[in-house]
Order: structure tokens, then sequence, then C-alpha cells
């Protein structure tokens, strides 16, 4: 049975600004454009945005799908897609432009995770107040309390007002409050975000238990493996429009594979100086997966980071070196080839990583060209950057894990559970 269905529905916006503050100002404004004269309240060098002044923006243009009653669907895409968008107004938050909704049976959305928490007021007293304005009933709260503390990790203080409480603690509770929902439709947007490592772990088994049960879901996520492993379908927004519609695998090999991009492909000109000291040239680099330019890729495929380079001078002893930095700026490793003498001449260096080697982040390359092995010629910073990323995992946590890098090792198991050992 269906229980969403979601016909050509689009929602616009109106670029720039609505009104003036004031009735004057908007008198004034709009008497200004009866005579063609400008903005009398735009500032010097804002002429450019007047000229956007009431254009319509498109954040859902005719998107249609449906969803089937105990299913849990997927909606993927970048940021600026659509996707929260289309929660909102299936939330009923804000209404579509045009197109038709209908929805069968009692909704809950879990769209910003603490809406509604008073400071003043303490764990317990916020975990009634909170439920209440997501729908629950007071019986129902009561009913689920006990599971509520537990599951946020907050015992102790859960009689403390809540101004006193870390960032991670009021998060904790409010997303507790909000997984012990009982609505036949669920609607999550990016909750898997929230608290630590452990706690999200805890987030990824409740979201689990919540589609064994047989409840309708739509689940917004950047996390593609919990995607893959939670969702029986999924979609794929694009600039406000379904690009694609499909079983998780494929949808987010389609998304990953539309990834590829110019930043993926660099190219440099002879003129820059920064990759050219007259000795020796940085002409172009790129990110392949596959045999492909990619700027996002999969953990379990190699990935080769491949470069071009030009030698200008005659019998240069040359060697290149490359240098991975994770988000937070922090070198993750260094690896180079070893020198050789080279003519004048193009040449390329390939630098392969291994499957499940590199972790689900993204990361940026430092390539360095170098003469005699110490003697640094030309240094490019974030020549390259690109994400690392899991399509499925296997087990019951998909979380991030920790570290910059996380290669698959070589375990040994024994039981010591033998006769000797008990004496």
């Amino acid at each position: 049975m269906t229980v969403i269905s979601i016909e050509n529905v689009s929602k616009a916006y109106r670029l720039g600004q609505i009104g003036g503050g004031t009735l004057r100002e908007d008198f004034s404004r709009w008497c200004a454009k009866l005579r063609g004269k400008p903005d009398p309240f735009l500032k010097i060098g804002q002429e450019h945005l007047a000229r956007r002044m009431g254009e319509l923006f498109w954040a859902l243009d005719d998107v249609s799908f449906e969803v089937e009653e105990g299913e849990v669907l997927g909606i993927i895409g970048r940021n600026g897609a659509g996707k929260s968008t289309l929660l909102k107004i299936l939330s009923q938050v804000t209404t579509p432009t045009s197109g038709e909704i209908k929805i069968k049976g009692r909704i809950a959305s879990l769209l910003e995770v603490g809406t509604g928490f008073h400071p003043e007021l303490t764990g317990r007293e916020n975990v009634f107040l909170n439920g209440a304005i997501l729908g629950m009933t007071k019986a129902e709260i009561r009913k689920n309390f006990d599971e509520i503390v537990a599951f946020s990790g907050i015992e102790e203080f859960v009689d403390t007002p809540v101004k006193r409480y870390s960032s991670g603690m009021y998060v904790r509770l409010a997303f507790a409050v909000a997984a012990h929902l009982e609505p036949e439709i669920l609607i999550v947007d990016e909750v898997l975000a929230v608290g630590d490592a452990e706690f999200q772990k805890k987030c990824v088994g409740k979201m689990q238990d919540v589609s064994r049960g047989g409840r309708t879901v739509l689940f917004v996520s950047h996390n593609l493996t919990v995607i893959s492993s939670l969702c029986q379908r999924a979609v794929l927004l694009e600039a406000g429009r379904k690009r694609m519609e499909g079983t998780p695998e494929e949808v987010v090999s389609s998304y990953i594979q539309s990834g590829a991009s110019d930043a993926a492909e660099v190219a440099w000109k002879a003129s820059d100086p920064a990759a050219n000291n007259g000795r020796l040239r940085l002409a172009k680099a790129r990110v392949l997966s596959g045999d492909k330019i990619t700027a996002e890729v999969e953990i379990d495929k190699p990935t080769v980071l491949e470069y071009d380079f030009e030698v200008l001078e005659d019998n240069l002893n040359v060697c290149t070196s490359i240098h991975l930095f994770d988000k937070q700026g922090t070198c993750v490793l260094a690896s180079g080839t070893g020198s050789a003498l080279l003519k004048r001449g193009m040449y390329q260096h390939s630098c392969v990583f291994p499957a499940h080697f590199l972790n689900d982040m993204r990361y940026t390359a430092k390539i360095i060209l170098l003469t005699d092995v110490t003697r640094w010629e030309v240094s490019v910073s974030d020549a390259l950057s690109f994400l690392v990323h899991e399509s499925k995992r296997n087990g019951e946590y998909l979380g991030g894990m920790i570290g910059c890098i996380r290669p698959q090792l070589e375990w040994r198991e024994k039981s010591l559970n033998n006769d000797a050992l008990k004496q």
C-alpha cells in the first residue's frame, strides 16, 4: 500500500529582499520602479543585486515518486540539491509552489535535533516538553522515559538544567527523545551526525530497530554507508530534480560517479611560478579510481594519484614525492620515488594507494618535485583534493572509523580453553 505519493512537486523561493521593513520604504521602492528609477534604498555597488530582485529559485522542480508502507527510503544528493526542502514540505513546515502530496498515517519529523529545548528547565522537564512538541502524548513519554534517559546516557544529570549540559549531552538527550517517537511514518534528516563515535553507533542501531519494526522511514543522510545498509530503495536529487531512483547500491554508485569533476584533474600553465622553477615543471595531476578520473573514490577500490611533469634541463637527478593531508591539515603520510637521472622531456609518476587503506574522509595532496633527493624544486600544496568513501561495510557498526588511515591488517585468533589451562 502506498503511504506517501509525491506528484510533480515544485518549490520556488524569490531571491532578493521581499520587504523593506516599513510600509514607507516598500511604497518608495514601488514608486521608483513605476517611474523607471533605481531603488532609492540600494547601496552603492549593489546594482547587480537589484537586477536579481524578484528572480525565482527553484529548490525543487517537478519531483515525483511514491513510498510504500513499511519501506525505508533513502534520499541523497549534494548540498543544495533540495533534500531538506522536500522533507520540510512532507512535514508541513512549508507548502509546495505546485504539485500534490498525499500521506496516509501519522507522521513525525526529526529535522532539527533539540528544537524546543528550554535552557532553564531540567533534562527531565525538557523530555516532556520536547516530546509534546514532537507529537508524543504524556502517557507515551512516561512509558518511554527511562529508556530515553538510558539511551542518552545522562542519568546522573537528568534533574540538572540543560543550560549546564555540554553540547554533546544536549544533543544526545534531544536525539534520544526524538528517536523514541512511534508514528506510522518517520522523516529523518541527518541525525546520525550527532554526538561522538560511540553515540553514533547507538543512533545507527536505533535506526535499524525502527526499520525492522515495519514503520515507513524517509531518511536523508550524507553517510552513504548507512543509506546502503538501512534503506531498501534510494532517490538521488540533483539541483532540485530527481536524477535517479532505484536500489541503494545503484543510486549510490551513480552519485559517486557524478562526483567526477575538474577538482580531480588539475593543469598548470607553463607561466605559473608555483609549478615551474625553470628546471622542473609540474604540468598536470589527476585522481583515478578504476581508470576513471573522479574526486570521489570508494574505499574498497585502489586510488591512484597520477601527475605529469617536465624536465627542462638535461641530466637532472630527479625524484618526486606526495604528501597526503587530512581535513585538519595533518600530514597523514609521505611517499616518494627513488631518484633517477632524466633527460629533457615529459614524464609521468603514479602513486597507488591499495584498497581498504585510506579512511572515510577527504584528503588533499601536495606534490613535490626534487633534485638530488633533498632539494625541493617545485612544491604545490592542495594540488589534488578527493573524498574517500565507503559504499557498504559488513558488521553492525556503520559509523566512521577513527584514524587517518584504516588498513586491513592480518589478525590471528585461537582459543586458550584447553585442559592444560584449566588445571
